[in-house]
């Protein structure tokens, strides 16, 4: 399996899986010169930019592990950049959705959506 080919299909059952959960979908690697935003999804309340790590297992090491201080600053400055240009009254958060394939892309998917990851 090609790393790239993993990510996408994380991001699609993450994508289908918020939708699953009332949220509409706005965006999909939205980039912009400051970083990127895997997914940019709204509910009612919130406009919340979703960081997805798509991981074989988590034997050593969580996938949510992966999402650095470094990169929640990257992300925390793409979504400003978002923001500058698409205003909304809603609140921003930050969340992470976990997806785990341990048999690859044909087998049994786990999702953990981790809401307001950031703190």
């Amino acid at each position: 399996m090609i790393a790239r080919d993993n990510g996408r299909f994380g991001e699609d059952r993450a994508a289908a899986f918020l939708r699953k959960k009332g949220y509409t979908i706005t965006e999909r690697n939205y980039r912009c010169r400051v970083g990127e935003i895997d997914i940019i999804a709204e509910d009612r309340d919130f406009i919340v930019f979703v960081e997805v790590k798509t991981r074989k297992n988590d034997l050593y090491v969580q996938a949510r592990e992966y999402v650095t201080a470094s990169k929640q600053r990257k992300i925390r400055q793409t979504a400003l950049m978002y923001l500058a240009f698409h205003e909304t009254e809603k609140q921003p958060r930050f969340d992470v959705i976990e997806v785990y394939i341990p048999e690859g892309l044909f087998g049994t998917v786990t999702l953990n959506h981790l809401e307001n990851a950031f703190m």
